[in-house]
């Protein structure tokens, strides 16, 4: 799942992008209200986490803004204030909830996990093929009744093509949505986690389409 963080407290947001990536998030970091607007605007985010007093624009216009063109992406507002008025203002404009400086990670992280949860709600949580079982929920993996256990990153992955499942994603695709936009890397190292998928799922889950990339299909069938 892809992260957008609008703070322009450079060592705070990139404590957060390192620690949310390591769960296995891509998160991509912008310091500007209006460059916040922009990057969310123009790319597709799972969840926004948005500093309220920022330079350019502030995360109440940015909200509104969002809200305003339809954008129904969950916001987790952050400010330094504390009261009411603050967190009422914050709501108001559409944000998703809301959490006062200073905060503890763990908070944070839950109250990510949670909105997430909320967002699909109502939908499909576990994404299910044939044997093959990926939740989102609790990042848990499992072929029939053994559970498989893969890194953050290769859950990511394998929950991008199931969510997906038969049809072909290309490895660019994979890099945008596991991967932040800072990534400059060899592509080839989408290969890799393919690979370690592979050797944990076992065979016939992933196939390769030559020239265009991969898709999950049932090893069942």
């Amino acid at each position: 799942m892809r992260l957008l963080i609008v703070e322009d407290e450079r060592r705070l947001a990139l404590s957060l992008a390192r620690g949310l990536s390591a769960e296995g998030f891509a998160v991509d970091v912008v310091h500007d209200g209006k460059e916040g607007l922009h990057r969310a605007s123009e790319g597709t985010y799972d969840l926004i986490v948005l500093d309220i007093m920022l330079p350019g624009m502030n995360g109440y216009r940015v909200c509104g803004a969002l809200r305003a063109a339809g954008d129904e992406t969950p916001v987790l507002m952050l400010t330094a204030k504390d009261g009411e008025y603050d967190e009422a203002e914050g709501l108001d404009t559409g944000a998703d909830d809301y959490l006062t400086k200073p905060f503890s990670y763990v908070v944070l992280l839950a109250r990510v996990r949670a909105l997430l949860r909320r967002r699909t709600r109502g939908a499909r949580t576990v994404l299910q093929l044939g044997e093959l079982c990926v939740d989102p929920g609790t990042h848990r993996v499992s072929v029939g009744e053994w559970d498989v256990e893969v890194t953050a990153k290769e859950f990511a992955v394998l929950e991008h093509l199931a969510v997906r499942a038969g049809d072909v994603v290309s490895k660019s695709e994979i890099l945008e949505h596991v991967w932040d936009f800072a990534y400059e890397g060899d592509v080839n190292i989408v290969e890799v986690y393919v690979s370690a998928l592979r050797r944990k799922l076992g065979a016939g889950w992933i196939a390769t389409v030559r020239g265009a990339g991969y898709r999950l299909v049932d090893a069942g069938a």
